[in-house]
């Protein structure tokens, strides 16, 4: 069942973003620090806030999450959609559950009115790529960034 994120879900959500963030290099050392995790929950939960989280819960345990947000773009009037972050826990995969967790923000976003959900994933990521070549298209764009 993919559900929107429930405050109560913390403990349940943090160890499937610890994996997110360690399949970017982001643990042992690198880990983000704890007070940026909770701050990110706590964003999903704030009405002012333009971010959200789905779940993917299977037997009263979660299995997978999603983040999403909104911004305004300068070439279209809907507000874009950007889904952040997607994980799976590993027992989860190739049952569905990614597609599952994409189809929601696709859902959410209908009903927001928006027209356009788009994403970026590291080129080393088959798995997700295969999935997500059969869910969405790739625009060919190349992402440039500047840590300041």
């Amino acid at each position: 069942m993919i559900r929107p994120a429930r405050p109560g879900d913390f403990d349940a959500w943090l160890p499937l973003w610890n994996g997110y963030n360690g399949f970017y290099g982001r643990d042992g050392a690198t880990a983000l620090p704890e007070a940026i995790s909770r701050l990110t929950w706590q964003r999903f939960h704030d009405a002012l806030e333009p971010m959200h989280a789905l779940v993917a819960e299977r037997d009263g345990r979660l299995i997978g999450l999603v983040h999403y947000l909104w911004h305004r773009s300068t070439i279209t009037v809907c507000p874009d959609c950007y889904l952040r972050d997607l994980f799976t826990a590993p027992e989860a995969r190739g049952q569905g559950v990614g597609r599952a967790l994409i189809q929601g923000v696709y859902d959410a976003a209908r009903a927001a009115g928006g027209d356009r959900v788009y994403w970026q994933t590291h080129t080393t990521n088959t798995a997700g790529r295969t999935l997500y070549d059969k869910v969405a298209e790739h625009a060919g764009f190349l992402v440039y960034r500047k840590m300041l």
